[in-house]
């Protein structure tokens, strides 16, 4: 079975909450101005998984707390991951995302700051009109502290011998609060049990860093025509992932030497490629890998509380779809 069909398979049961929640997006994105509407159907087709609004309907069926409103809050949660998508693309100087041209690649960086933006107001605008106002005061707080894990990212550029736990602290800002924030939302809102909550946004926070460690893998080793995406963004970047920072702390000082020309030295045109010739990224990634398992593990151990559900099985295949996917 491929992933894809993985991930069918562990959406199943919230396919009508999943349809809702896209009609909600839709009906969101919609506009008048056929600019705006080019680039949204545009965009459209950057969707992809939707992993972190099926969190929220998973958990909230999982946790029996689920409400007619919780396709809306999905809604709102994968519209702000959209944004910060078309927002990554531009700091990172991404071409591609799920096969096709990022906005800043088809258009310009300008036009997709100010799409980003749009994108952020018309979900806090969905936000506004639920019943409870729980969810946007907890994504105003997840989307502020995303944007200071990409700050804090931006300012450790070239930081060779950051600490992981450095590493691990931003990664999980910059993507595990957005992960954290959609399962704590799919357990509390409008008025979950305070424990399980709790529990479940943990599960999130550790769900989202194994992803980004995944991520970050795969930028370093995966393919383009495979993960769908444009790879060696972090190494034009000079930014340390943490299969980079293991395999630096492992090298002698002349490995040491070449993996800092390799982000630095001018006129390399392909600096991932020119990374991988000059060091076995493998140990590095293997010890990535088995951390990013650590995580899924310790996130599984916190499902035991939830009653057994097919919503409970799911999420408990979203943690293996995570440490296996290529894409």
């Amino acid at each position: 079975m491929s992933s894809a069909e993985d991930l069918a398979h562990l959406i199943a049961p919230i396919e009508q909450g999943l349809a809702a929640m896209r009609l909600a997006i839709d009906d969101c994105c919609s506009e008048k101005s056929g600019a705006v509407s080019d680039m949204t159907s545009h965009i459209a087709r950057f969707r992809g998984k939707q992993l972190r609004g099926a969190l929220v309907l998973l958990v909230g069926q999982a946790s029996e707390n689920y409400t007619d409103e919780h396709p809306q809050v999905a809604a709102i949660v994968e519209m702000i991951h959209l944004a910060t998508l078309v927002h990554d693309d531009v700091l990172d100087g991404a071409e591609v995302r799920r096969r096709v041209a990022c906005v800043n690649e088809r258009w310009d960086n300008q036009i997709a700051v100010l799409l980003g933006d749009f994108l952020y107001s018309r979900a806090f605008g969905l936000s506004t009109q639920l019943r409870s106002r729980l969810c946007s005061r907890l994504l105003a707080d997840t989307t502020s502290r995303l944007c200071v894990g990409e700050i804090e990212q931006s300012t450790m550029r070239y930081h060779f011998e950051m600490s992981q736990a450095d590493y691990e602290r931003i990664a999980a800002a910059k993507t595990g609060t957005l992960y954290s924030a959609a399962c704590e939302l799919g357990a509390r809102y409008p008025e979950g049990d305070e424990a399980r909550w709790k529990e479940m946004r943990e599960f999130g926070s550790e769900l989202g860093l194994a992803f980004q460690i995944i991520d970050d893998c795969l930028d370093v080793v995966g393919e383009e025509d495979v993960v769908g995406k444009s790879v060696g963004n972090d190494v034009a970047d000079g930014k340390v992932t943490l299969p980079v920072l293991r395999t630096y702390a492992e090298a002698n000082e002349l490995t040491r030497a070449s993996i800092r020309d390799a982000y630095t030295m001018p006129g390399i045109e392909n600096r991932r490629d020119a990374l991988r010739e000059v060091c076995d990224l493998h140990p590095g990634t293997e010890y990535a890998l088995n951390r990013a398992s650590e995580l899924v593990e310790r996130a599984m151990q916190r499902l035991a509380q939830l009653p057994r559900s097919p919503a409970r099985q799911a999420l408990e295949g979203m943690g293996e779809f995570v440490l296996q996917r290529r894409w």
